[in-house]
């Protein structure tokens, strides 16, 4: 699978399209060197991003986004991929959530059992879900759409969501259109 399929699938999923997927697909010129001009991310802003990746996809009979490494990749595609204006709604977007947790248990996103972040990433994902219907294109995206994209982006091309999420066949045999499916397996990665 190449990156314009693996977005493609991604944006499939989510009904729409990935913020940075043309930088994301054209690559970099000679020269060009995006930076993270908003901020910068530091370990804890990638545990912190860890921890939304893994509310988003926990972990179950298989590991969740956090195993996958997901804020990691989050930080190097906003970073590298993001334009100045998505990154400063990626950055605005995780002060706003921990700033709609504090308001509504009293303690930072870190700090909340994680129950109270299912039902905090829950009704933020609704937020985001009603401004997406509204929008005008000129708009930016939703932070929380963003976040949502690039986990499930990080989480199902990592070698973790690839091969344990999915099931996945390393060198493919002959193409099969039409195959059995059983409720409760698994999609295939391909």
């Amino acid at each position: 699978m190449n990156r314009r399929e693996a977005l493609s699938r991604v944006a499939l999923i989510l009904g729409g399209t990935v913020v940075g997927a043309n930088v994301f697909l054209e690559g970099c010129k000679p020269g060009d060197k995006r930076t993270a001009t908003a901020g910068t991310f530091s370990d804890a802003d990638i545990a912190y991003l860890d921890e939304i990746a893994e509310t988003i996809i926990p972990t179950t009979s298989t590991p969740g986004a956090k195993a996958a490494g997901a804020g990691a990749f989050m930080t190097v595609m906003v970073n590298d991929c993001y334009d100045e204006k998505d990154q400063q709604v990626f950055f605005e977007g995780m002060k706003l959530l921990n700033e709609a947790s504090d308001k509504k248990f009293g303690k930072s996103f870190m700090d909340i059992d994680a129950g109270e972040r299912k039902t905090l990433l829950t009704e933020t994902d609704t937020e985001a879900k009603e401004y997406m219907a509204k929008k005008k294109p000129e708009d930016p995206k939703h932070y929380f759409r963003m976040m949502k994209e690039l986990t499930l982006l990080g989480y199902f091309t990592s070698e973790i969501g690839a091969t344990q999420a999915l099931r996945y066949v390393a060198v493919p045999g002959k193409y099969e259109g039409c195959v059995p499916y059983t409720k409760g397996d698994r999609a295939w990665a391909t």
